[in-house]
């Protein structure tokens, strides 16, 4: 386990405009420690998306907060510090000739142990575990966190699809723990969310007696 309290990232569903989704951005920033965000977006790339990025991008910077999108086309041509890969491989390695040193590069769609460390050694600045876009074992994904954690020193991030999954995940080594329906959905809103969240991490980090 890192010695440090593991940080939330946050991803945001597949956004067309902001307006709507403005306040509970705002609010979920304001309620605890997120390191960053991953703004997902439906549009493709042009002068409306540019618009998003730049929007989300200056709420984001009022809370010291990163925030990555899923191009790198478009990552480096406005206001993103950096983008998030959605699978390893020459996509990975563009991204990274693309963005580094000055910007942040993270992978996930990581199938496999060998793909994972592939990916690190590529230049990424975080490996993810857990599919965005599809139900996964929570228990799998806590033993490649677990496997992860014990041999790498690269940043790991594990994917949450629930709140109950976040203290199991934080305790098997997880430097980040990304969340995104369980925080925009939750009955109670987004702040308080985040604010579960942050109790489970800090149980999960508290160390034993």
């Amino acid at each position: 386990m890192a010695e440090a309290a593991p940080r939330l990232y946050l991803i945001t569903p597949k956004l067309a405009e902001a307006a709507a989704f403005d306040a509970a951005f705002e609010a979920a920033l304001a309620a605890g420690d997120i390191a960053c965000v991953l703004l997902r977006m439906q549009m493709q790339a042009g002068s409306d998306s540019k618009k998003l990025v730049a929007r989300f991008a200056a709420l984001a910077r009022k809370h010291d907060t990163a925030l990555l999108i899923e191009d790198p086309q478009l990552a480096a041509r406005c206001d993103a510090d950096g983008v998030h890969v959605g699978e390893g491989g020459m996509g990975l390695e563009a991204a990274v000739a693309a963005m580094k040193p000055d910007r942040i590069v993270g992978v996930g769609g990581l199938s496999s142990r060998h793909d994972a460390m592939l990916a690190g050694e590529s230049g990424a600045d975080y490996v993810m575990f857990g599919d965005l876009d599809a139900e996964e074992d929570s228990a799998a994904i806590i033993e490649r966190i677990a496997w992860w954690a014990e041999i790498f020193t690269l940043p790991c991030v594990a994917y949450a699809q629930t709140l109950a999954d976040v203290a199991p995940l934080a305790a098997a080594g997880a430097d980040f723990i990304a969340l995104d329906d369980a925080v925009w959905e939750h009955p109670h809103g987004a702040a308080a969310a985040v604010q579960a969240a942050m109790l489970a991490l800090a149980s999960a980090h508290e160390p034993a007696r």
